[in-house]
């Protein structure tokens, strides 16, 4: 025991004296966790903050949210855009990376502030905290005028954050030009600050001439709380399709029992297992990152734990704005020349069972 009590908290706490005042950091820490605060944002939920065990210097939901000092110390080859947005940006507010689809970033803030988040130079407070009116025209006036734009991602920051007003707005703007089909939400609103997701916030995302898609974002399964569910619960139940992302962070979800037990939550709130995430190069965020063998050891043992329904893709973001890359483990190879004849070695491969077992296909006749 480490003598700090969690104290119950009642209002989003956003500064280092507040987190030491309800248990969640140590005293000591204060003029380092000042530094960091003064350049990453801060934010941690009562919802967030009662998953928090003050006693564990470990905790998992901690290491998410709960700045360190750690994140002063930059790593070679760490970069402030390290998924290269800004080269892939045509106007304010608009990624255009892919030719089908484009990010729309309407909002640069968040209920809660990742310590690994990828975008941490960009959004909280001191930065643009929504895009202008004339930007936002801007953005629309490019997706109206690019046919091939088949699906449009809101991003940020969290849209959210958005009141249900401007949300339906948007929504509105979006599913009125034809060619857009799909509005896609990135978000940790359900599992962060669940009483967001209103009966107003869902009927906002509800909207004719477009399908809508919600991407949550969750990392532990302690984060799948019974408020957490019922929000989820009730986007889903007004036909609104959620699949997930997840990053890959050392100390939270690097085990196999734990990511097994994440994507099973997913699966359990009819949520479909998207993507997981390998640490993205943001500056100050090594102490959170893993190997890409470890990533691609732990999906092998997924694979072997749990049923298909339970399996994300495992990505790397190529820095630099080149898009995102499967870099799961690789089950199939051709065959040893010295276990195959010479007039079989191109038609026979050598593929692994999830158990390690090695077979040769098409098997002998």
């Amino acid at each position: 025991m480490n003598g700090r009590m969690n104290r119950k908290v009642v209002a989003t706490l956003r500064q280092p004296e507040e987190l030491i005042a309800h248990g969640l950091a140590p005293a000591a820490a204060l003029s380092e966790l000042t530094k960091v605060a003064a350049r990453y944002a801060v934010a941690v939920t009562p919802d967030v903050a009662a998953l928090i065990d003050p006693d564990d210097p470990n905790d998992p939901i901690a290491r998410q949210y709960i700045p360190s000092a750690n994140e002063l110390v930059s790593q070679p080859g760490e970069r402030a855009d390290p998924i290269g947005d800004h080269a892939h940006s045509p106007v304010d507010g608009i990624v255009h990376r892919y030719p089908d689809r484009v990010l729309l970033k309407l909002i640069h803030v968040c209920a809660v502030y990742c310590r690994f988040c990828f975008r941490r130079e960009m959004v909280g407070p001191g930065k643009e905290t929504a895009l202008s009116k004339p930007a936002y025209a801007s953005a629309l006036t490019y997706i109206r005028s690019h046919p091939e734009i088949w699906e449009v991602i809101l991003t940020g920051g969290d849209p959210l954050m958005l009141s249900p007003r401007r949300l339906a707005e948007i929504m509105a703007d979006l599913a009125a030009i034809d060619h857009v089909k799909i509005i896609r939400l990135h978000t940790r609103v359900p599992v962060a600050d669940p009483t967001r997701v209103s009966e107003e916030m869902v009927a906002a995302l509800q909207v004719q001439g477009a399908t809508t898609w919600l991407a949550l974002h969750a990392n532990h399964p302690r984060e799948f709380t019974a408020n957490a569910r019922a929000a989820c619960a009730g986007i889903i139940d007004a036909g609104i399709p959620m699949v997930s992302q997840s990053v890959l962070l050392r100390g939270v979800n690097d085990d196999a029992a734990t990511l097994e037990a994440l994507m099973r939550a997913f699966v359990e709130c009819r949520i479909k297992p998207y993507y997981l995430h390998h640490g993205d190069l943001a500056p100050g965020t090594a102490h959170l990152r893993t190997t890409l063998e470890q990533g691609q050891a732990l999906m092998r043992a997924l694979r072997g734990r749990v049923s298909g329904l339970c399996q994300p893709d495992y990505v790397l973001d190529i820095p630099g704005g080149h898009g995102k890359a499967p870099v799961g483990p690789d089950y199939l190879s051709p065959p040893n020349s010295s276990q195959e004849s010479e007039h079989r070695r191109e038609s026979r491969y050598r593929i692994v069972d999830y158990c390690g077992g090695v077979h040769l296909y098409p098997p002998e006749s």
